[in-house]
């Protein structure tokens, strides 16, 4: 069977790429605020839980190393991948004015998150709310961003926006923004494009024919970005 998502449609240039990420100023200053003050720093093996839905929200989270996913999940068991987390990103942030947390937090391998007491902060810490207000609007605006790559964008563009971004992510961290190392299962990257599992396999066999990408199980290179990019705009 075919996701209806799969059939070549014309389109713009994704709008996540243009919504510009994460902004690294943000995340460099909260860091830099944070790190002279003693924080539990909480060290995570791969699947483990820093949260789950309705615990009591105590803490805000702040990714200092490692891979996290937030899903949400369904009275039938089924889970539903609201987005991947790296360094820089804030855990819990969508559960700031609530008692209890939204989602379940699950590290996708050995990560290191920082717990941070909101309420003692905020009017403790000159610069914190500030760069809370900041980070919060900027989930937002990537929300919106992948709600509306969903909703326009074919199979085969939503897997190149997200390695595209998922790139991007990586050069903002100091890493190859070539040689992606993708921490996530196939399963996990369906779940979060709304796809089949079949269809990623099926898409990303055919961007590695195109000479696109070269796959080595997680390990996925991009050789050609202007290529990709093409094929945002309906050209390739």
């Amino acid at each position: 069977m075919f996701d209806a998502a799969e059939s070549p449609t014309e389109s713009a240039p994704s709008p996540l790429l243009c919504a510009g990420g994460s902004q690294p100023a943000t995340s460099h200053r909260l860091e830099s605020l944070l790190s002279g003050l003693p924080l539990q720093r909480r060290r995570l093996r791969s699947r483990q839980y820093v949260f789950h839905a309705g615990q009591p929200r105590q803490h805000l989270y702040l990714v200092h190393a490692g891979f996290f996913k937030t899903c949400l999940g369904s009275e039938d068991g089924r889970e539903r991948i609201t987005g991947f987390r790296m360094r820089g990103d804030l855990l819990g942030i969508d559960s700031l004015d609530l008692a209890s947390h939204s989602c379940d937090a699950v590290a996708l391998d050995f990560g290191e998150v920082w717990e941070i007491p909101v309420a003692q902060l905020q009017n403790g810490l000159p610069g914190f709310q500030e760069c809370l207000t900041a980070a919060l609007a900027n989930e937002i605006r990537r929300d919106w961003s992948w709600m509306l790559a969903l909703a326009t964008l074919n199979a085969e563009q939503r897997v190149v926006t997200f390695l595209l971004d998922f790139a991007v992510q990586m050069e903002r961290l100091g890493f190859s923004p070539r040689c992606l190392l993708l921490r996530m299962s196939r399963a996990d990257l369906a779940n979060f494009l709304s796809l089949q599992l079949e269809t990623v396999a099926r898409v990303l066999s055919r961007l590695q024919g195109r000479g696109l990408i070269d796959v080595a199980r997680r390990e996925i290179r991009i050789e050609d970005r202007a290529g990709m990019l093409a094929l945002l705009s309906g050209l390739h």
